[in-house]
């Protein structure tokens, strides 16, 4: 069998420790040099020679989190690697998956074309922004899903009076997956948005009288989206409104914003830490769902497996 490295970026240290402990291997030795200007180095300290090599790095800001996952798969990739896997449990600029004005860039796209340049074979990620991203690539793509964390969670909690909403548009598929998979109603919040991170107005498509509600969405960043549609959905009449959201990016002032809205509680997942503690967000761990991720690739067994069946 071949030998198996994983190695973890600076940024998502602490999640590939725990992942590395579900799969009974310690993370490889690597360091990160910085110069006195900022500039990086990644120097692996143990021979990767015809092994499989797994990099743990999300690429959330800054972009130094990118560069120096692109220069651990050189660095891998010069050391003669048998096969090297990006494992980017949040995968950044996924928000830019579409030319939706004129002489913007194609992020998402841009970002892909520079994993595979760098000498990336597979990418292992979880919760794209857009599913089609996957079609970014030319190279395998292992998508996992949040869900496969929050619905075993949810299951043991109380749902019979539970409605799921969506706080925008685009995430109806997202949230309607949670209300199939446990026979509930979905509700829909309609925003107006005229500049980036800042919401107009919100409209509840849908009756949420009595209920309690469950928001579900991908990322959360500043919480505007999210607090408004809590907000609107209480003020039509709901009992309580929750929140899920697979990564934490939580700008600007988010966790203000969280802590003063009326959520009773945001459940996110440790694909990219918490810069700060806050009585409302509650974390669960996807690392257990990666570990099994990284040794069915190894293993060439199925990532579907992986999946919460519907």
């Amino acid at each position: 069998m071949v030998d198996v490295k994983l190695f973890a970026g600076t940024n998502t240290g602490v999640l590939a420790s725990k992942i590395a402990d579900y799969y009974g291997e310690p993370l490889g030795d690597l360091k990160v040099n910085k110069f006195s200007d900022g500039e990086m180095q990644t120097v692996i300290q143990e021979s990767v020679r015809g092994s499989y090599v797994f990099f743990i790095q999300s690429t959330t800001a800054p972009s130094d989190n990118l560069m120096e996952l692109l220069l651990m798969i050189d660095s891998a990739k010069r050391a003669s690697a048998g096969y090297i896997t990006a494992v980017i449990p949040y995968f950044g600029y996924a928000r830019q998956d579409r030319k939706d004005k004129p002489r913007v860039p194609i992020s998402a796209k841009m970002i892909a074309n520079v994993l595979e340049a760098a000498g990336a074979d597979r990418i292992v990620t979880m919760d794209l922004h857009a599913d089609q991203i996957q079609g970014f690539f030319d190279i395998p793509v292992d998508h996992l899903k949040g869900e496969a964390i929050f619905m075993p969670f949810l299951a043991e909690q109380d749902m019979s009076n539970v409605i799921f909403a969506s706080p925008d548009v685009g995430g109806v598929k997202r949230a309607r997956s949670f209300a199939k998979y446990f026979q509930r109603d979905l509700v829909i919040c309609d925003k107006v948005r005229k500049v980036a991170n800042k919401v107009e107005s919100m409209t509840v498509i849908g009756e949420v009288k009595g209920a309690d509600v469950i928001l579900v969405d991908d990322l959360v960043d500043t919480a505007g989206t999210l607090c408004k549609a809590a907000q609107a959905i209480l003020d039509k009449g709901a009992n309580s409104v929750k929140a899920l959201a697979t990564h934490p990016v939580l700008s600007g002032n988010a966790y203000e914003n969280i802590d003063n809205s009326v959520l009773e509680a945001l459940y996110v997942t440790d694909t990219i830490p918490l810069k700060q503690k806050s009585k409302k967000i509650k974390v669960l761990s996807c690392a257990k769902l990666f570990s099994k991720a990284i040794r069915n690739t190894h293993e060439f067994k199925s990532i579907s497996a992986l999946f919460v069946e519907k």
